[in-house]
């Protein structure tokens, strides 16, 4: 499909699956129900709805079983620990040391889950490309996978306010599109982003972990194709050094404490 088809694609069939969750019957979305941080009723169908939505967008005409991957296999790990999770238990480190205490969390699951996925998606990248150096090595898929897995991670660290995570996922989209090789997953982006914004900023909706996850891993794989090796194996490092950091730091005290970040991150929200 050509760029423009992708994008209005990607709005019209969120838009469309949006609707279509409202009109489930309330037994079929009660599971989905919570109250967010400022405890307002939302529901986490959103994160099916963009699911749905980019999988069928990004791979509609082309044969792209990776694209697929980090699409469908997070967002049902992610959907798995929205539905049956336990939330009192936060972090890598919380779900680690629950594992290493012979309990298995969803988290877990997830964490595992996540980096499984990510080693074969890059696996597949690799065997596809005709990169040179360390794209196609050992080395490179290790890298590419911290990429996917990372990035995956972070995007659900942000979906705490309305209006964040899409924020994040839908500009990443933009800036992706202008590299052909990620040209179609980053118009994917960011028409799913943009048809799923509207009910996440008034705080009527949240991506969860099934949505922030399945977005998150698609902009780690669309870095993947767009970047050389010299910029996947710095995103790398950016990714894991967050990812460490949101051990310690919380992300939400950054942003509101940083006056551009707060007025970017409140911009479209409900005041």
């Amino acid at each position: 499909m050509s760029v423009v088809v992708t994008g209005l694609a990607g709005i019209g069939l969120t838009r469309a699956l949006t609707g279509l969750g409202r009109r489930l019957p309330e037994a079929a979305r009660a599971p989905w129900a919570r109250r967010n941080h400022a405890g307002v009723p939302v529901t986490l169908l959103e994160g099916p709805v963009v699911v749905l939505a980019a999988a069928a967008t990004a791979t509609t005409g082309a044969r792209d079983a990776g694209t697929a991957l980090v699409v469908l296999a997070p967002g049902l790990l992610g959907g798995l620990d929205d539905l049956v999770g336990d939330g009192t238990t936060k972090g890598l480190h919380g779900h680690l040391g629950a594992l290493r205490r012979g309990r298995v969390t969803t988290g877990a699951l997830k964490i595992l889950g996540l980096g499984a996925t990510a080693v074969l998606a890059a696996h597949l990248e690799t065997r596809g490309s005709t990169r040179q150096g360390v794209g196609q090595s050992v080395a490179g898929t290790a890298v590419d996978a911290v990429v996917v897995a990372g990035t995956a991670n972070l995007v659900n660290l942000l979906d705490l306010r309305p209006g964040r995570a899409l924020k994040v996922t839908t500009t990443a989209g933009a800036l992706l599109s202008v590299p052909r090789s990620a040209r179609p997953l980053g118009v994917t982006l960011f028409g799913v982003g943009l048809g799923a914004l509207p009910e996440d900023l008034a705080g009527e909706t949240m991506l969860g972990d099934c949505g922030a996850n399945a977005l998150g891993a698609l902009v780690g794989l669309a870095l993947v194709r767009g970047l050389g090796p010299r910029g996947r194996l710095a995103t790398a490092g950016v990714v894991t050094g967050l990812t460490l950091l949101s051990e310690r730091v919380s992300f939400t005290r950054v942003i509101e404490s940083t006056p551009v970040l707060r007025e970017l991150d409140a911009w479209g929200r409900s005041r």
